[in-house]
């Protein structure tokens, strides 16, 4: 089989869900095809990796170690994939290697310049990240139109005629609002943007018309008609109660059809059954007294912060089939006990997340110890894992001034440490332990309940291991160090095994959760929710 290419563009404004889009092409095809996504993002940044989240959303992790956009975690989920390094290319590395080509004289005698040397390149790229993949999913990051994303729009525009016309597919996502004071959808901005698309030699095969609710068949000839496509071609993109309803959205609106005829693929309209299950599921969940989840962080203004946190909460609401209520908590305003005892009343389960910097730290360990002392199912996850440590120390071993070295340098008691060995480098974003790490779980402690293994391996993202020196004071005080890195010398995972359900690991498990396989210890820790408020 030839080698087919689908690339997912998007108009009028960002944040419409391409990704999401991406991936729910994806999935559709994944039934009988080997695909694999790539991502290109126009920022001269390497990588996400040193990007506030409440700017650019929550970078995800791959096993390989690599630091990706936030739509990685919907291509793997929906996919059933894992990705790699070459499948996310930003411009800043573009650029990076078009200079290092010219300083060791690739362009010898030549005048180097954006078109072809960069757009070669960037094809060069998304044929290495393709591999031997059946098919090719390849998102444009930004809205056609902004200067960032000008030189991916002409590498597709000229991968699309060196391909051949039944080997690739545009799709392009783009707005229909509903003006509230006329109430009706308006097709104008969708014009606009394919206009856009069309100056820039690409006529799209697809367009996804992305509006609050379902448009009708009348708005779908409208925008055929001034847009140069079918009504066929046009898919209503409307918004759905979850996200993984999207592809059988699609489905129903002839997609299947579309995917076959354009790439002469031979897909069956069959279907994930499980997968619609599962989203069936999520549309009849009990209402009545609903588990409410506190997520307690310091980038709660923007949801996407904690996204993989989010879609792990929703995988364990279709595998319990009990309605989630996650309320974001920011822990920079909890000034004493009174106050968290206040905002936290009524929640059955608490999440302390990863995060960076001293800001916020000390409501979270407030937190962290209103749930040890009042048996609230808890689950601290990277940074949460180090304060939940400091909180012990401090109140239960008696170490009153137990802190972090990234937020004390000169302190006595650093029990969260940079560790001696580790790889240590100038550049801020090459100090983390990133990617999958083996861990050994004990026997007889939660986190083996909950992975039912002695030998698990999850994806890390921190710079902070808990100092050795405090292991035997933490578990001769009753903190069980449950899972340990291969050599003995890391802290993975932590419990407390008079709890209902204390767990702590330095690993970010939401990055590999999936709607068919809840990680295991946000499960975990919903079941122990559940079965607490029952009793």
């Amino acid at each position: 089989m030839q080698q087919k290419f689908i690339f997912v563009t998007g108009g009028v404004l960002s944040g419409l869900g391409k990704g999401i889009a991406a991936a729910s092409i994806g999935h559709i095809l994944s039934h009988k095809y080997n695909v694999v996504p790539v991502k290109m993002d126009g920022y001269l940044n390497t990588d996400p990796g040193t990007m506030n989240p409440k700017e650019h959303g929550e970078v995800f992790v791959l096993d390989d170690g690599t630091e990706v956009d936030m739509d990685f975690g919907h291509y793997e989920r929906y996919f059933n994939c894992t990705c790699t390094k070459e499948q996310s290319i930003t411009m800043g590395r573009v650029f990076s290697d078009i200079q290092k080509k010219e300083r060791r004289g690739d362009y010898l005698g030549k005048t180097v310049q954006l078109i072809p040397h960069v757009t070669d390149l960037i094809k060069e790229k998304i044929k290495i990240a393709a591999g031997n993949a059946e098919i090719v999913i390849v998102e444009v990051g930004g809205t056609v139109g902004d200067i960032e994303s000008e030189l991916f729009i002409e590498t597709i525009k000229q991968l699309g005629s060196e391909l051949g016309e039944m080997n690739c597919m545009f799709v392009h996502l783009t707005y229909v609002p509903i003006p509230p004071h006329v109430g009706e959808p308006k097709t104008k901005p969708t014009q606009q943007s394919v206009k856009l698309l069309l100056e820039r030699g690409i006529k799209p095969d697809i367009i996804l018309a992305r509006c609050t609710d379902k448009i009708s068949d009348q708005i779908k000839d409208k925008i055929a008609l001034f847009c140069n496509v079918r009504r066929e071609d046009v898919i209503s993109a409307h918004d759905v109660k979850n996200i993984y309803e999207i592809p059988e959205i699609y489905v129903k609106q002839n997609m299947i059809h579309l995917l076959n005829t354009k790439l002469e693929l031979e897909l069956s309209k069959e279907v994930d059954l499980r997968w619609i299950d599962l989203t069936k599921s999520l549309g009849v969940l009990e209402k009545e007294n609903p588990i409410k989840v506190a997520i307690c962080g310091k980038y709660t203004g923007l949801e996407d912060s904690y996204a993989s946190i989010i879609e792990a909460l929703t995988h364990c609401k279709a595998k319990t089939k009990k309605q989630i209520e996650i309320e974001m908590i920011e822990t920079s305003n909890l000034e004493n006990d009174e106050d968290v005892k206040r905002i936290l009343e009524g929640v059955d389960a608490i999440i302390v997340p990863g995060g960076f910097g001293n800001r916020g730290t000390e409501g979270k360990i407030k937190v962290i110890k209103y749930a040890r002392e009042n048996n609230i199912p808890f689950l601290g996850i990277c940074l949460g894992l180090q304060l939940a440590v400091i909180e012990f120390l401090r109140n239960v071993c008696e170490v009153r001034d137990a802190t972090s070295e990234e937020f004390d340098l000169i302190s006595e008691h650093q029990v969260i440490k940079y560790l001696p060995g580790q790889n240590i480098k100038i550049d801020i974003g090459g100090t983390l332990r990133l990617g999958s790490y083996n861990a050994r779980i004990k026997l007889g402690t939660k986190i083996y309940d909950a992975y039912n293994s002695e030998n698990i391996d999850e994806r890390h993202r921190h710079r902070y291991e808990v100092n050795p020196k405090y292991h035997s004071i933490l578990e001769n005080n009753g903190m069980s160090l449950a899972g340990m890195s291969e050599n003995g010398m890391l802290v993975e995972f932590i419990s407390l095994e008079q709890h209902p359900y204390f767990i702590g690991t330095q690993a970010h498990p939401e990055f590999k959760s999936k709607l068919e396989k809840p990680a295991p210890l946000f499960l975990g820790l919903i079941e122990s929710a559940i079965k607490r408020k029952s009793t």
